[in-house]
């Protein structure tokens, strides 16, 4: 024979109560609650820890006595620690030292605390180079990554592997304050290169058609490599003109962009006349299939090898098209790091170049 207590909620969990039962509402009042607590602690200890680190920082490192400061946060862990527990011992200090160091301008942190979790923040006060601490920043607020996700996302190079990266410091300045202020993505944020499609399980030899079809079998993790916002459109999109039919591998739209995006797939390495292959794509896109309000379309090629001087004469390195490797099966980190150093490298003197020879050309004339 049950409790009281049990006899009372079995009999409770057998009355019905239209359109939904009274157990149920109440559970979810709780839970609701329960979660918005929960969010509002978290934000308010997210502050708090900023300002406990600026106190510090301006109060004490700040007077450049380095010895002293460290003898007085050790001090203040000692107390702080006995007090109020363990998230205030010494190497939480310094978290939050650093916290307020990386992130200097409160109102930053204050626009954010709602979003991100102080575990978000631990993790990205971890990363050293600023522009690259900022861009996970603002791309774990726009994409509303979890902190798996984001984990994930510094593990897997996603910053390096965007166009982004390879440009001047100030030009990656100017649109990760475009993307903070106005939410504004460009195509330099979105695409990236390489993709890892290790997912996709492929053997060792496989068609065009068998990566389509891996593709499409996962369309959902596909589309998660490529980045939030992409939705499917179509497969074997028909690209027909008056004397011949084509048909385009894959057609997505990403809402941030605005924009039809044609994906072409390649076995081998890219190829010179896979660029005219894509305009002849883009050019019936923008004229059949676009929408008003939409921007005209973008194009990415996607192939197993791609020689980089062939993408600078082609000018494909911006632009409408994008030329991108994808990998089926993953490399040892240390290798693809010295790959995407050696690619950003590369782009970055191409650039250095070519500013010197517009300004070569405004002082000829």
């Amino acid at each position: 024979m049950g409790t009281p207590n049990e006899t009372s909620l079995s009999s409770l969990e057998k009355v019905e109560v239209a359109p939904t039962t009274l157990l149920t509402d109440i559970r979810s009042l709780i839970d609701d609650c329960r979660s918005r607590v929960a969010q509002t602690v978290n934000s308010e200890l997210v502050l708090l820890y900023w300002n406990i680190g600026d106190r510090i920082s301006r109060d004490i490192l700040g007077k450049e006595r380095a010895e002293y400061g460290q003898r007085v946060i050790d001090k203040l862990a000692t107390i702080l620690g006995a007090e109020y527990g363990r998230g205030y011992n010494r190497i939480s200090l310094y978290r939050m030292i650093r916290f307020a160091e990386c992130y200097p301008d409160r109102q930053i942190v204050s626009t954010l605390w709602k979003q991100l979790s102080w575990s978000h923040w631990r993790d990205l006060i971890a990363i050293e180079d600023d522009l690259k601490r900022d861009f996970y920043t603002q791309l774990c607020r726009v994409e509303r990554w979890s902190v798996r996700k984001l984990r994930s996302k510094i593990q897997g190079m996603l910053f390096e592997r965007t166009a982004l990266s390879r440009k001047p410091d100030e030009l990656i300045r100017q649109e990760l304050t475009a993307l903070a202020e106005a939410d504004r993505l460009t195509p330099d944020l979105v695409f990236r290169d390489p993709y890892f499609l290790d997912f996709l399980g492929l053997a060792d030899s496989y068609s065009e058609r068998d990566l389509e079809s891996a593709i499409l079998r996962d369309i959902e993790r596909f589309l998660l490599e490529l980045g939030v916002g992409f939705t499917f459109a179509a497969r074997q999109k028909r690209i027909y003109t008056a004397k011949k039919d084509y048909y385009l591998d894959l057609l997505l739209y990403h809402r941030g962009l605005r924009r039809l995006v044609a994906i072409d797939l390649k076995l081998g390495p890219f190829q010179p006349e896979h660029k005219g292959q894509m305009e002849l794509y883009l050019r019936w896109l923008d004229k059949y299939d676009r929408q008003e309000g939409e921007e005209s379309p973008l194009g990415l090629i996607l192939c197993t090898e791609k020689d980089h001087e062939d993408i600078e004469l082609l000018q494909l390195d911006a632009g409408e098209i994008r030329v991108a490797e994808y990998l089926t099966t993953l490399p040892p980190r240390s290798l693809l790091e010295q790959k995407l150093r050696q690619v950003a490298a590369s782009a970055r003197a191409t650039l250095h170049l070519e500013d010197r020879d517009i300004e070569s050309n405004d002082v000829g004339e």
